[in-house]
């Protein structure tokens, strides 16, 4: 009889773990899942659900108990623009993050776990190369020298080089994603930490056909958004692969926030106006290069953004009627 393989998800009360946590499960795999909380939106379909404070190593010893087949580190202090730029949590989203990391690295290797999965982000490239909203340098080797747009950035980057250590000095196959502006049903979707296709999905759904959506600065500041489903395709097969990255994933269907408002407000059949408000913007220009990933693992995404808004809004839009109705 095969062993039943085993997976360890950290992070997994949030958007992109629970996700993950599902997909494994499709796969036979048994799951722990681990955060500080449950899932907000859906039951947690983990055989087993840790609720804790990865920020304490105790605790991280605890659910690092045996060598799993496959760890995910999705577990962060993070947020949308309106959390990461206003300069307000900078030391909370470094230490807390740093420390998750440097906890569990400790509690894995200790494990003899083969390997870690690692989330980065896009947001660790230099603001320098992306002040250019048409022409935004994203290529993995752009990364040096260092200058990112915020300390959430800093510490990804640290993080980055905290796994590759590992690899180094103690023979871990730690694998590293750079994530670009993941997004899809059952994410953050209001209350101050939701991202751009969330808010966006949000506002458009609360306006009357003809209603303002505020936007944030002139909506020219361009960016790329991946579906979910397509982040979870190029985060197994990394893991699974002989590549240690980091390597970008993400999308190359680069467009404005601007045209971003459009297609939503497409998608909801109605006609909005824009109104532009003073606020938390982060860099210019960003797009996913996917030249690495192709070359790599012989895959890359190519859902449309069209496609995973169409499925975003229509969640969105039954959260915000819901939450009206309720009101």
């Amino acid at each position: 009889m095969t062993k039943k393989r085993t997976a360890l998800v950290c992070g997994a009360g949030g958007f992109i773990g629970g996700h993950i946590v599902r997909r494994l499960k499709r796969e036979g795999f048994w799951v722990r899942g681990v955060d500080i909380k449950l899932p907000p939106f859906a039951d947690t379909e983990a055989d087993d659900f840790a609720v804790g404070d990865l920020r304490d190593q105790y605790f991280c010893r605890q659910v690092a108990d045996r060598k799993f087949d496959e760890v995910y580190q999705l577990a962060a202090d993070m947020g949308g623009a309106g959390y990461i730029f206003t300069g307000t949590h900078d030391a909370d989203v470094m230490h807390n993050s740093a420390t998750i990391n440097l906890n569990m690295l400790a509690a894995c290797q200790k494990r003899n776990v083969a390997g870690i999965f690692y989330s980065s982000s896009a947001c660790m490239y230099p603001e320098h190369n992306q002040t250019d909203p048409d022409n935004p340098n994203c290529a993995e080797d752009s990364a040096y020298p260092a200058a990112p747009d915020s300390e959430y950035g800093w510490e990804k980057l640290f993080s980055e080089r905290l796994y590759l250590a590992y690899n180094r000095n103690y023979g871990m196959q730690n694998r590293i994603a750079r994530y670009h502006n993941i997004f899809g049903p059952e994410g953050t979707w209001e209350g101050g930490k939701e991202k751009a296709p969330a808010a966006v999905c949000r506002k458009v759904a609360q306006a009357c056909d003809g209603g303002e959506v505020e936007i944030w600065g002139d909506g020219t500041q361009t960016r790329s958004f991946l579906y979910i489903d397509e982040c979870l395709e190029g985060t197994l097969r990394l893991t699974r692969s002989s590549f240690e990255g980091p390597v970008n994933v993400g999308s190359e269907e680069m467009v404005t926030i601007n045209q971003l408002v459009d297609i939503v407000a497409d998608i909801a059949g109605k006609r909005v106006i824009k109104k532009h408000i003073p606020g938390p913007l982060g860099v210019r220009g960003r797009n996913s290069d996917n030249r690495l990933i192709g070359q790599k693992l012989g895959w890359k995404p190519s859902a449309t953004l069209q496609s995973g808004l169409e499925k975003t809004y229509e969640w969105i839009e039954r959260q915000a009627r819901r939450n009206s109705l309720a009101a």
